[in-house]
């Protein structure tokens, strides 16, 4: 087998130079039931990659990518209308903060101060509260096209929102670039100690839309020799643990499905499925590392996941039903139709001292840098 990469051709044609060139375009996306325009900015490579990022959730809505015969297909979960992702949001490629996974009991300590956040989750909070930034209107900073196509958004979190300590000034730039590799950074300030935690939330199913199978059968190798246990609500235990000869031992390429249905594994019948961190090697880096890799055998479309965060959370879609979440093209989404690949500090770490921390004081600079990279299998 080999891989076939960039070799794709669409009508976002050569530049002046000569190279192939990024196109990012905007469009209204809607309006919100409070009267907020949305925007929606697309950004198109020339070899069959196409991402198209709206302004509500700093949320990426769709990605197109060529399969081994170069047929491009939507490959993440999302909504057609912006009034469905304000109805029923579900975090479909949303951004998640100010802090992304659980906090348990919806309350942590700071400096000796305690806070109380939005229980959302049970007793817990959950990506940022009722209104976290998935269900913000963010700015639009900047929009390039050239031989990288980008977009900035930008959001001002205010001092006491969702009961966060400081004002956190966010940026977001989504870039996307000829080698098929789609970038996210994150940057952050505060005026007082808080913590942030941010990530995106897309859901990726390789098949392509329209949904014609689940994940279940998609090769997954992630880059972690241990993974965060949880109690009965989700909220890690503080143990790391080893996943060798566990449901949790993905470090070869290993069907998602080969073990979910271990209900053996109390984690995995905790869950109903995959809803884990998974401790990556290396930890926190100064530049992206490979975490994780998937591949479809059918369509032969591969995704490289690289991140500078220390964790990464595998979550296999476990919620849904088939029923309450109608997805792209009037399609029920059920349990295990995508999977989310979370990059983040670990799930409930301020109240963890002994994980990566995710403390952020005046004058520092909190940054994460992920991305995606994507090829075909072929012949």
């Amino acid at each position: 087998m080999k891989l076939l990469t960039g070799i794709f051709t669409t009508a976002a044609g050569l530049g002046a130079s000569g190279l192939y060139a990024a196109e990012a375009v905007r469009t209204p996306f809607g309006t919100t039931p409070d009267g907020v325009a949305v925007e929606a900015i697309t950004l198109t490579a020339a070899n069959g990659v196409s991402a198209r990022v709206i302004t509500f959730g700093a949320t990426l809505q769709s990605l197109l990518t060529p399969d081994r015969t170069g047929h491009a297909a939507d490959i993440v979960l999302g909504y057609d209308d912006l009034a469905t992702y304000v109805a029923k949001p579900r975090f479909l490629g949303a951004t998640a903060g100010r802090y992304a996974n659980r906090i348990a009991g919806a309350k942590f300590t700071l400096d000796g101060k305690p806070y109380t956040l939005a229980a959302n989750n049970g007793p817990n909070s959950l990506h940022g509260g009722t209104k976290g930034f998935d269900k913000v209107v963010w700015a639009v900073k900047d929009v390039k096209s050239g031989p990288v196509a980008s977009v900035t958004l930008t959001y001002t979190s205010r001092d006491g929102e969702e009961g966060y300590p400081g004002t956190l000034n966010v940026s977001l730039t989504y870039s996307l670039d000829e080698k098929s590799t789609l970038t996210t950074t994150y940057e952050a300030t505060t005026d007082k100690p808080t913590v942030v935690n941010l990530t995106n939330h897309s859901y990726f199913n390789l098949g392509g839309a329209p949904l014609t199978r689940n994940v279940l059968d998609h090769r997954l190798t992630i880059n972690a020799d241990a993974y965060t246990p949880v109690d009965a609500t989700l909220i890690p235990t503080g143990e790391i643990r080893n996943v060798a000869g566990t449901a949790f031992d993905f470090r070869q390429a290993t069907a998602v499905g080969a073990r979910i249905r271990d209900a053996g594994d109390p984690q995995i019948a905790l869950a109903r499925g995959y809803d884990h961190n998974f401790v990556l090697r290396g930890g926190v880096t100064a530049t992206p590392k490979l975490a994780a890799r998937v591949e479809d055998p059918l369509s032969g479309r591969v995704l490289e996941f690289y991140t500078t965060e220390p964790g990464v959370q595998l979550y296999t879609g476990n919620g849904f039903d088939g029923g309450s979440t109608v997805g792209k093209g009037q399609q029920a989404y059920r349990q295990s139709d995508g999977l989310a690949l979370e990059p983040q500090k670990f799930p409930d770490s301020p109240n963890h001292p002994a994980f990566p921390s995710a403390r952020l004081d005046p004058g520092q600079t909190y940054r994460q840098t992920s991305y995606w990279r994507f090829s075909a299998l072929g012949r």
